[in-house]
């Protein structure tokens, strides 16, 4: 054991994140979160509700 108290600082350089939407939703759910998204407008909330609708334009609604 090292004695006394060791400190390190780190430099973040990059973060990498993934964002799951859950595809087995119906799409009024997914419209239903993005319109959440958009009134909380909070961080990357805004970003992240227009990028949902786009995927929900491009994909179309959810067939069981």
């Amino acid at each position: 054991m090292l004695p006394g108290i060791r400190g390190l600082r780190l430099e973040v350089t990059e973060v990498q994140a993934k964002f799951k939407y859950d595809d087995h939703k119906p799409v009024e759910h997914r419209t239903a979160v993005a319109d959440h998204l958009s009134a909380r407008d909070q961080g990357l909330d805004v970003p992240t509700a227009r990028q949902q609708r786009r995927r929900l334009d491009r994909i179309g609604p959810w067939k069981p």
